[in-house]
């Protein structure tokens, strides 16, 4: 069976938008069967998420995310810093966002939406919490909540949970801890 080319060759591109946190690009790209079309990019420098267990307990943030204009509850998570290693960001966002620290252990690095965006998501599972809290920064307004990790794993089996790196994150751990 003959390797079929599905690869598209970008000719030229302009940003439409540039924002703190994400830009936007359109590119003119060239299809494998010669035709020519555009393709929308949100370029994102990537994130954490963080699975925090303690005590047989997962630690979750509750915060208001204005794009969907509603609340959520999900794992701690937070946007890299240009060229800061993904650990690193990892180990300020949950100090940040739960003020704990604790071992991490990487376990997933995916795409989050790759039909329209190049944002990656590293997900760590923090152990062995102890206390060590950083400042959240001026437009955070998150509360910490702690649900049994028997309930965590109950509700992303019940539908509990509207965030994809929460249900992710715990779905993975689930796995490794048996």
């Amino acid at each position: 069976m003959k390797k079929q080319n599905r690869q598209e060759e970008r000719l030229e591109g302009e940003v439409l938008f540039e924002g703190r946190m994400l830009r936007l690009d359109r590119d003119t790209v060239r299809l494998p069967n010669g035709l020519q079309t555009s393709r929308e990019v949100v370029r994102h420098p990537g994130a954490v998420g963080i699975v925090a267990i303690q005590d047989q307990e997962l630690l979750l943030v509750r915060q208001y995310r204005y794009a969907i204009a509603q609340e959520t509850l999900e794992i701690p998570a937070g946007k890299l810093d240009p060229k800061e290693p993904p650990l690193e960001c990892a180990v300020r966002e949950l100090r940040e966002e739960t003020g704990y620290r604790g071992t991490m252990e990487h376990i997933s690095t995916f795409y989050t939406t790759p039909g329209f965006t190049d944002e990656v998501m590293h997900l760590f599972l923090a152990r062995d919490l102890v206390w060590d809290p950083l400042t959240l920064d001026d437009d955070e307004f998150i509360g910490v909540e702690r649900i049994s990790w028997e309930d965590a794993v109950q509700g992303v089996h019940q539908n509990k949970f509207n965030d994809a790196k929460t249900i992710l994150g715990i779905l993975l751990v689930q796995g490794r801890l048996g």
